[in-house]
């Protein structure tokens, strides 16, 4: 209805010279003192003629406003598409879209040739530097209680690393996914003993009793969030230690005892400076580091932005609940569905 309303009012001015000459007519009419019945005729004439060519030109103005609609919605669409002009003016303004798609087109062309010389460049750089940390470790190891300190440091290089080649990773993951039913022990005692330094070196507890169950998802990229998580935990923990275990495990060690509704949700607790509750909505946002990280300046609000597309690209979750002074805890739920099938 709304419509077909504006269509009226795009033609009122038609409507209005159809009315008046048909008023005109009427005049003319009565001045030469003539039948009326001939007035009638002539009106109920206009009125045909006019709602012909109305309900004519709403058919080809809703045509018109449904191929520029999915145009403006789609704008990859094939603009041949579109019907043939039925004047100049229409002529006009389909050469002025072509124009200005083709010019997009350029624009986003040059932009992903950009963006993947970028991305091929970062990628060189971060192997190229493995090698000079690779080196440098081996030369603080042969004594390792006097350069105690520049191996924590060191570590923390190949970290950020680790970082820059999962930030550039996860712009296209699709083709670096590997689906299969991975031990969640086996991966989180792989990152604890990556950290166990950490660990001793601050004196910090570990509590993790181990875990029996298995979850489909992609190992490596799974061994990414779980480092990201347990380094975020250590970075804001000055005392007390990091708690993992399961929420609400089901009973049993057998993964048949999982029904697919039933997700596994992993959660690593820490008893750090916590989060405030302002901050916390927005931790998973691509470079927001909270007053926490800017107080300290050890953040830089990519980490946990890494976790949460990760975690969404795997088909998984990730949330945290905090207390500011008391901790923080972040939950990774897998789903169960089509465990079976592997």
């Amino acid at each position: 209805m709304k419509l077909f309303l504006d269509y009226l009012n795009k033609i009122k001015f038609h409507i209005l010279l159809m009315i008046f000459s048909t008023i005109f007519t009427g005049i003319i009419f009565f001045l030469y003192q003539l039948s009326p019945e001939p007035v009638l005729y002539v009106a109920l004439l206009w009125l045909l003629a006019g709602l012909t060519a109305c309900m004519t030109g709403f058919s080809n103005y809703r045509k018109k406003l449904q191929q520029l609609t999915l145009v403006a919605t789609a704008p990859d669409i094939n603009l041949s598409r579109m019907d043939t002009p039925s004047d100049q003016i229409e002529s006009l303004q389909q050469d002025i879209m072509h124009r200005l798609n083709q010019m997009r087109m350029n624009v986003e062309t040059a932009g992903q040739k950009s963006l993947e010389e970028m991305t091929d460049y970062y990628t060189m750089w971060a192997h190229q530097i493995k090698t000079p940390i690779f080196a440098l470790r081996l030369l603080l190891q042969e004594n390792p209680s006097t350069n105690k300190e520049a191996l924590a440091e060191l570590f923390k290089i190949e970290q950020y690393v680790e970082m820059v080649l999962g930030y550039l990773r996860t712009e296209d993951m699709s083709s670096d996914l590997t689906l299969s039913c991975c031990s969640l022990d086996s991966v989180i005692r792989d990152q604890i003993h990556k950290y166990a330094g950490i660990f001793v070196s601050r004196k910090l507890s570990l509590t993790y009793e181990g875990i029996s169950e298995n979850v489909l998802t992609d190992e490596k990229w799974l061994e990414f969030v779980i480092g990201q998580i347990l380094s975020n935990a250590l970075k804001y923990t000055r005392t007390g230690g990091i708690h993992i275990y399961l929420k609400d495990a089901p009973a049993g060690d057998d993964v048949s005892n999982i029904t697919p509704a039933t997700p596994v949700t992993l959660v690593i607790e820490d008893t750090g400076i916590g989060i405030r509750a302002e901050d916390l909505p927005r931790i998973f946002e691509k470079g927001y580091t909270g007053v926490n990280g800017r107080e300290s300046n050890r953040a830089t609000g990519i980490g946990l932005y890494l976790c949460n597309k990760i975690m969404n690209r795997l088909g998984h979750r990730i949330y945290a609940v905090s207390e500011e002074g008391k901790g923080t805890k972040v939950f990774l739920e897998f789903s169960q569905n089509n465990l079976t099938m592997y």
